[in-house]
């Protein structure tokens, strides 16, 4: 069985950064296992990292959420703790996007074909939503999987809301 672990933006500025809440941190341990594990399997292990530059603020999610994060290079761009740490020491790929969704991360699920994509990171009910109906979408028969334990967000309502799309949208909520 051919598997991935996307670990979707768990970068700084949305840990203890610009766009950092109370909790987010709390899923390091977790995650970081969650890599351990896949790399110990032979399995693919994806980064996406959330990735701005100084116009930022001129872009549509920047008119709409003028909070100037994750800009290329700097500290907030960078991943965060023990997760930061596994991502170094296994063979991963990372891959930039510049909004909260990406195309390219579909289109390496369905070249990839996988029988199983697991996602986990920040911003649940924005980032990991948009990636997860993604890689559903690139994968229609394959088992996409979001652990919620492994996931996280500023908003408990939104965050339980995006999990109960995914789950309509038949994405298995573990």
């Amino acid at each position: 069985m051919k598997k991935a672990l996307v670990v979707v933006d768990y970068q700084n500025d949305f840990v203890n950064g610009a766009l950092g809440f109370p909790g987010a941190e709390k899923i390091d341990s977790i995650i970081a296992s969650k890599i351990k594990r896949a790399a110990s399997e032979g399995d693919d292990v994806i980064f996406t990292l959330d990735t701005h530059h100084s116009d930022y603020l001129k872009t549509s999610e920047g008119r709409h959420l003028p909070a100037v994060h994750c800009i290329e290079g700097t500290e907030g761009w960078q991943l965060f703790g023990e997760t930061a740490k596994q991502a170094s020491s296994c063979h991963a790929s990372f891959l930039k996007k510049g909004q909260f969704g990406s195309l390219e991360l579909g289109r390496i699920l369905s070249e990839g074909a996988y029988d199983q994509v697991e996602l986990c990171g920040l911003v649940c009910d924005i980032c990991v939503v948009s990636n997860a109906l993604i890689a559903k979408a690139a994968l229609p028969e394959a088992r996409i999987v979001v652990d919620s334990s492994a996931t996280a967000s500023f908003d408990p309502e939104a965050f339980k809301a995006a999990l109960k799309v995914m789950r309509s949208c038949q994405i298995e909520i573990i």
